[in-house]
């Protein structure tokens, strides 16, 4: 059975992320979401309406690779390059509360589990959801073009 993996990361949180938005109806923006930036790196808001679900199934990408791994580390890998006028860039990290939203609601799902003093986990119910989407997409794509193979 193929999983995450097996297919390309960014195809993978698409598909994903329709599969929340379709199915799981815990996982919804909150009303703070049109206007938060998704770190003080960031100079504006998402340009994507859907950036919420987007977010939502990168953390379950990003658990179901390194897990169990908590906010400050999450927080970490959603940073980047924060430009500081005339003098050279820093590293800031990711929102915090935007992150920590997410796993909440993908608790609430229950997608997602915490481990104490070590962060989350994916489920088994999370885990099969994310195989399945993934198994799903390879499938296409090795319909789509029966000539490029997917490792």
């Amino acid at each position: 059975m193929p999983t995450v993996y097996d297919v390309p990361p960014s195809l993978c949180i698409h598909e994903v992320a329709a599969y929340l938005r379709e199915n799981v109806h815990e996982v919804v923006p909150p009303e703070w979401g049109r206007f938060v930036k998704t770190g003080s790196n960031r100079e504006r808001v998402p340009d994507d309406q859907g950036w919420w679900y987007v977010r939502s199934a990168s953390v379950l990408r990003k658990i179901y690779i390194s897990g169990p791994i908590g906010v400050s580390h999450l927080s970490i890998l959603y940073g980047g390059r924060k430009r500081t006028g005339n003098h050279p860039a820093d590293f800031a990290k990711g929102s915090r509360a935007v992150i920590r939203a997410v796993l909440q609601q993908l608790e609430k799902a229950g997608l997602v589990e915490g481990v104490s003093g070590k962060g989350r986990v994916l489920t088994k119910t999370g885990k099969s959801m994310v195989d399945r989407c993934a198994t799903k997409l390879k499938k296409r794509i090795e319909k789509e073009t029966p000539f490029l193979k997917v490792y």
